[in-house]
């Protein structure tokens, strides 16, 4: 049987039999079926594999990412999770000793920040005159309010005046560390412990305060009480500005 092929174009007589024909076809099928699937895989060989990766802070500020939980791999359901170390509140200041009512423990920033404001002369801890004198920021040269909120002592603040609570101060740091927040969420920075492939197993991280804690030292702990004040300071029978701006006492310059 005569029969009329083109191949790359060209037309070839070629007499088959029905049984060549039919094995013809199927080779030439098979060669477009495997140069199809080498194509496939070898783009998808090429391409980087990635196991639970996320933006650099969603990992951060979800919700479920809380210390102590993860989700069991099982089929039908996610991964296991990547849990990080999270600031369950604002930082607390701890008391030494107790007050007349006998009562010690820790407070808030709040407590003695929010009952007057924010003096923003104050940049560096050389320029205070009584709380924090012997605290050293070692963060470069940005001063309190770089990061602290002025309105809110118990909150932070970026670059454009948004909010920020303490649970998500990554999102704070992450504006000038924004390589590292990048590599946080690879898994190749914050002292990663786990799994790096979810489908196996959990992922732990650190906060970056946990390591790079801003203050140096740590805030040290506070005497209980604020130093004597006259009752009449903001009365009409207050004193001079000469006794109102006396020295800080002892008690309080030992204390910081």
């Amino acid at each position: 049987m005569h029969d009329s092929v083109y191949i790359l174009g060209r037309k070839w007589n070629l007499v088959l039999d029905r049984k060549l024909k039919h094995r013809f076809a199927n080779l030439l099928f098979a060669s477009v079926v495997g140069v199809i699937a080498t194509i496939v895989v070898s783009a998808a060989w090429r391409s980087p594999r990635k196991f639970g990766e996320s933006p650099p802070l969603a990992v951060a500020q979800s919700p479920q990412n809380r210390p102590g939980q993860s989700s069991k791999n099982r089929p039908g359901r996610a991964p296991f999770l990547v849990t990080v170390n999270q600031p369950l509140g604002p930082p607390m200041i701890e008391l030494v000793g107790t007050d007349p009512q006998g009562r010690s423990g820790s407070v808030a920033c709040s407590t003695c920040h929010s009952v007057r404001p924010a003096d923003l002369s104050n940049r560096t801890p050389e320029t205070l005159d009584e709380f924090h004198r012997g605290l050293t920021v070692d963060h470069g040269k940005i001063a309190c309010y770089a990061c602290h909120h002025l309105e809110n002592a118990d909150a932070l603040r970026l670059a454009d005046g948004t909010t920020v609570e303490y649970e998500n101060v990554m999102t704070l740091c992450s504006q000038c560390h924004g390589p590292q927040a990048t590599a946080f969420a690879h898994g190749a920075h914050g002292g990663m412990n786990g799994h790096w492939d979810l489908s196996r197993g959990p992922q732990h991280k650190n906060n970056c305060i946990d390591c790079h804690d801003p203050h140096s030292p740590s805030y040290p702990k506070m005497i209980v009480g604020f130093k004597p004040r006259d009752r009449f300071l903001d009365s009409a029978h207050a004193p001079s500005n000469e006794t109102r701006d006396s020295t800080p006492s002892e008690t309080t310059d030992d204390a910081h």
